[in-house]
C-alpha cells in the first residue's frame, strides 16, 4: 500500500483560513499595485468608475440570491450612509495617494488604521480601554509621526491626504462595528456604490477613452478587489481570527516588493522604521483585545477598565 497524498481537501479549516487570508493579502496588494499603475494616466474618477462597474456585476448575483429587501431594510440608514462616506473617501484619497508617493508609503500610513480606531472606541463605541493599550496607541502615533517625517523628495500634500484616508478608513470600521446586523454583502454593496457615484461625478471631467488593454486591467482591477475581499470573508470562518487577524501586516512586504517591481520605487528609511513601530503598537493592541474578548467570554460578572 502507498501512503495517501495529502491533499486540500485534507487540510484543517485554521490551516486553510490562513493560506487563504494570506492570498486575500496578496489580492489587496496586487490591486492597489494596479491602481497605482493606473491613475499615471486615468483619474482617480475614471478608476473609480470602472472599477466599480465591474465589481457590481460581480457582486449583484450574490445580493440576488440574498434578497434585495435586505438593501430595503437596513438597520440605521444614517449610519449606512456615514459608512459609505467614509468608504468613498477613503478609496478615493488611497488612488490620489499612490499617484505621487510609493506604495509602501502609503500602506504603512494605512497599516495605522487599528491604531486610530483603538483610540475613538472609547468615544465613539464606549468600549472600556486601560493603561496598556492607551501606551500602545501612543506608541502607535509615535511610529506614525516618524513615517511622516517629510523630506524634500516627499509631496506635504499627499501626506495630508493619506492622513485623511487613514482617518475615514478607521472611522468606517468603527461605524462597521456598530452595524453588526448588516450582512457583509449589503455592506460591500454600499461601499462600491458609493465609489460609483463619485466616479460617476468625478469622471468626466477628466475623461480620457481607455486602450483594450487598459479596459481589462480597470475591469480586472473591480474582480482583483471583490475576490480579495471574498477571501478575508472566507478566511474568517475558516479560522479563529486570532490567526488571520496579524496576516494584515503582510501587505507591507508585498507594497515594498511590488512598488519596487512595477514602479523602482524604494520606501525611506524613516517609512519603515515608522512602520515597525505602528506594527509593534498595533500588535499589541490586538492582542490586548484578544485577551479582553476570551475574559469577557468566560465570565460576564464584574467590572472595570480592559488594560
Amino acid at each position: 500500500m502507498t501512503a495517501a497524498k495529502p491533499s486540500m481537501a485534507a487540510m484543517s479549516p485554521a490551516r486553510m483560513g490562513v493560506l487563504v487570508m494570506l492570498l486575500a493579502m496578496f489580492l489587496f496588494s496586487l490591486n492597489d499595485a494596479m491602481g497605482k499603475w493606473l491613475v499615471a494616466t486615468y483619474s482617480v474618477g475614471q478608476v473609480l468608475l470602472l472599477r466599480s462597474v465591474v465589481a457590481l456585476v460581480i457582486l449583484l448575483p450574490f445580493m440576488w440570491k440574498a434578497g434585495l429587501s435586505a438593501l430595503r431594510n437596513v438597520e440605521r440608514p444614517g449610519l449606512q450612509l456615514a459608512r459609505v462616506v467614509f468608504s468613498t473617501a477613503e478609496v478615493f484619497c488611497f488612488y490620489w495617494a499612490v499617484y505621487f508617493l510609493p506604495l509602501a508609503d502609503v500602506m504603512t500610513y494605512w497599516l495605522a488604521a487599528p491604531i486610530y480606531v483603538a483610540a475613538m472606541s472609547p468615544f465613539l463605541l464606549k468600549e472600556k480601554v486601560g493603561p496598556i493599550r492607551w501606551a500602545a496607541i501612543g506608541l502607535g502615533f509615535v511610529g506614525v509621526l516618524v513615517a511622516l517625517t517629510p523630506s524634500g523628495e516627499v509631496n506635504p500634500l499627499a501626506i495630508l491626504v493619506s492622513i485623511i484616508g487613514t482617518l475615514a478608513f478607521a472611522l468606517m470600521v468603527v461605524t462597521g462595528r456598530t452595524l453588526r446586523g448588516t450582512p457583509d454583502t449589503v455592506l460591500v454593496f454600499f461601499q462600491i456604490a458609493g465609489a460609483l457615484v463619485a466616479g460617476i461625478v468625478l469622471a468626466p471631467q477628466s475623461w480620457v477613452t481607455p486602450t483594450v488593454p487598459d479596459f481589462v486591467l480597470l475591469g480586472t482591477l473591480g474582480v482583483v478587489a471583490m475576490l480579495a475581499h471574498i477571501c478575508v470573508n472566507r478566511a474568517v470562518k475558516l479560522a479563529d481570527a486570532a490567526a488571520v487577524a496579524p496576516l494584515q501586516y503582510t501587505l507591507l512586504p508585498w507594497a515594498i516588493i511590488l512598488g519596487y517591481l512595477f514602479f523602482g520605487d524604494l520606501p525611506r528609511p524613516l517609512t519603515l522604521i515608522g512602520a515597525a513601530i505602528i506594527i509593534t503598537s498595533s500588535f499589541i493592541i490586538y492582542l490586548r483585545e484578544t485577551r479582553a474578548r476570551r475574559a469577557a467570554a468566560l465570565s460576564t460578572s464584574g467590572s472595570g477598565e480592559i488594560s
